[in-house]
């Protein structure tokens, strides 16, 4: 995949007249285990992956914002403080919009910017390229401005913005692994108390992501719904979140839930269970455990969220059949659509590669694209 960064470069000089100041760099990711935990205040295990969001920066007098994407040929602007209304048709910019809303409304000063995006991050595939944008952008900020933000305020105001300001409700999981992961590593992250662990992933085992051909919808009324869903199990116990609730007591009630609502608390609750395993059976190098949480994840998505769908399980039998025990792989991210992530033995890629070109298309009629990707770490300064 090509480097973002000469191209930044080469669009801020196009499209300004000068050169850029600085350079910043953050990562997408895609989650080993925890799906639809995040917002219920449980445990996720993310890790950073090696496609970035790059933005050239130069530093302005003003509290002007001029923004260009490479996606776009026309320059965004908005004064720092003044974002004014979000609107839908306004697309990547209200992302950054909502960061710089969220650093006025803190009451941190902020310097102007130009800046020009160029991004690697796959498309609709899930893999949280809008956190990116986020995070880029909150590190180019924070940096500019001297704030001195840690990297967990700069993932929280990120969040925040796109929250309060692009009114999306989404956890907290996409901005910390974006700001704060590990080369190597994935990431425990405790959403209760924004805790978290370097996991390593084990030396034997290559990440393979598979986009499914199928686009992840960003923001789907069914996500919303299993949201409500979620929330009503919760109220129905007296809880603050689904974090609090035990798997028996749950099961104990379950005459008296809805049955939907029922599965898709169900998923969460025992969804908290495997991430916490999934970190010790990578800790311990536990293939044959790391293969049987993936299985169990994905079925729970599949039957108890059900935010998969018969191409994505059909990719991921075609996977699994392959590999057996000697790797494991679910529908990463919050489903709909999207790519499936697998941790399978080094010597066994190749196989899988040729298994899924060879047959998933014949069976599906949709085009998968695989990506051998590298655990790295989270947003920077690109030093020239």
């Amino acid at each position: 995949m090509s480097n973002p960064a000469p191209s930044a470069t080469k669009l801020f000089v196009k499209t300004f007249g000068t050169k850029p100041d600085m350079l910043f760099s953050a990562p997408a990711r895609v989650n080993l285990m925890g799906e639809h935990t995040d917002y219920n205040d449980g445990f996720v295990l993310p890790v950073a992956i090696n496609f970035h969001t790059v933005i050239a920066v130069k530093v302005r007098k003003d509290n002007q914002f001029r923004a260009i994407s490479d996606s776009f040929s026309d320059i965004r602007q908005w004064q720092f403080g003044a974002e004014g209304t979000m609107h839908p048709e306004d697309g990547w910019v209200n992302y950054l919009k909502g960061f710089s809303a969220a650093v006025a409304l803190s009451g941190l000063p902020a310097k102007g910017l130009d800046l020009a995006v160029v991004g690697n991050v796959p498309a609709n595939a899930g893999l949280a390229s809008s956190a990116s944008l986020e995070i880029a952008f909150g590190t180019a900020i924070n940096d500019a401005s001297q704030l001195h933000l840690s990297p967990l305020a700069v993932a929280q105001l990120a969040q925040r913005g796109e929250n309060h300001y692009v009114g999306y409700a989404c956890g907290i999981m996409d901005q910390i692994t974006s700001a704060m992961a590990e080369e190597e590593c994935a990431l425990l992250i405790d959403c209760m108390d924004l805790e978290c662990q370097p996991v390593k992933i084990p030396d034997e085992l290559s990440l393979m992501l598979i986009n499914s051909g199928l686009p992840s919808v960003l923001h789907s009324d069914e996500f919303n719904l299993r949201r409500q869903q979620c929330e009503q199990v919760t109220h129905h116990f007296g809880l603050e979140s689904l974090r609090d609730l035990d798997l028996a007591e749950l099961t104990a009630a379950q005459a008296e839930l809805d049955p939907e609502a029922y599965r898709r608390a169900h998923h969460v609750v025992t969804e908290n269970i495997r991430t916490q395993q999934m970190a010790r059976a990578l800790t311990r190098g536990n293939i044959g455990k790391i293969s049987q949480l993936m299985a169990e994840s994905h079925a729970s998505m599949r039957d108890d969220f059900e935010t998969s769908d018969p191409a994505i399980d059909m990719l991921v039998d075609l996977v699994q059949q392959r590999v057996g025990s000697r790797g494991g792989v679910r529908l990463a991210g919050k489903g709909f659509g999207g790519c499936v992530v697998a941790l399978v033995e080094h010597e066994l890629t190749d196989e899988v590669i040729a298994t899924v070109e060879q047959q998933y298309q014949a069976q599906s009629g949709l085009e998968a694209s695989i990506y051998l990707c590298s655990p790295c770490a989270g947003a920077s300064r690109i030093e020239k």
